[in-house]
């Protein structure tokens, strides 16, 4: 009796800190994440726009090392004020703070393929809502000097080695990209790591940073 009830008071010890780390410490987690790119764009905006303190964003993926913040993305479809960090890396801990950008995949705006990753649950949950992402929605991407606006084209869900999705010409390893895209990827299922869900898109348009924000970011998501 007594080893029973020790174990259903354990059972609901055990519940009540997953309740507290999927929802309560999670969004503790999109908070810091969400104040940290809110952050970079106001250093960024307070730099002079030319000169020797003007603000730099890189020119080669080798201009960036693992862990270093330099673009912020908008994706209007997950918010009005949905805004996360992206970080060079995929580990653990890049990813911890907001998207992880795969190293050695094109930059924003270049020719090639953008490619970043986003927890679904837990950690910040930046891509919970990647697979109501729809083709048509569109997604900002801001380094220091730049807005960049992709669209959506199209969508899959992959298994986890299936690497080629990130490849500069997305699913056609080796080809030589023509054209800057942006891919996506996430968890798949929601409560599950079995698969990935993958969400391609293509250059729309892109404008200084300096001109605002975009229209096409600011446009109501139907």
């Amino acid at each position: 009796m007594v080893v029973a009830e020790l174990v259903l008071t354990a059972s609901a010890l055990l519940l009540l800190y997953l309740g507290w780390y999927l929802v309560v410490d999670d969004h503790a987690v999109a908070a810091d994440q969400h104040a940290a790119a809110t952050r970079m764009l106001r250093e960024w905006d307070a730099l002079p726009a030319s000169g020797p303190r003007a603000p730099e964003s890189p020119s080669a993926p080798s201009d960036v090392e693992v862990g270093d913040r330099f673009a912020v993305i908008r994706v209007p479809r997950f918010g009005d004020d949905w805004l996360r960090p992206v970080i060079e890396g995929t580990s653990t801990a890049e990813l911890d703070e907001g998207v992880g950008h795969y190293a050695g995949t094109a930059l924003p705006g270049q020719v090639g393929n953008f490619s970043v990753a986003g927890h679904r649950l837990t950690h910040g949950s930046a891509f919970t809502r990647i697979a109501e992402l729809e083709v048509g929605d569109v997604v900002g991407v801001r380094t220091a000097t730049t807005w960049f606006v992709y669209r959506v084209t199209s969508s899959e869900i992959v298994a986890p080695g299936d690497v080629q999705v990130i490849a500069p010409v997305p699913d056609a390893p080796g080809a030589a990209p023509t054209e800057p895209v942006m891919t996506l990827t996430s968890c798949h299922p929601l409560y599950g790591s079995s698969e990935r869900y993958v969400v391609h898109a293509s250059l729309l348009a892109s404008a200084p940073a300096a001109d605002g924000v975009p229209d096409e970011l600011r446009a109501e998501v139907a």
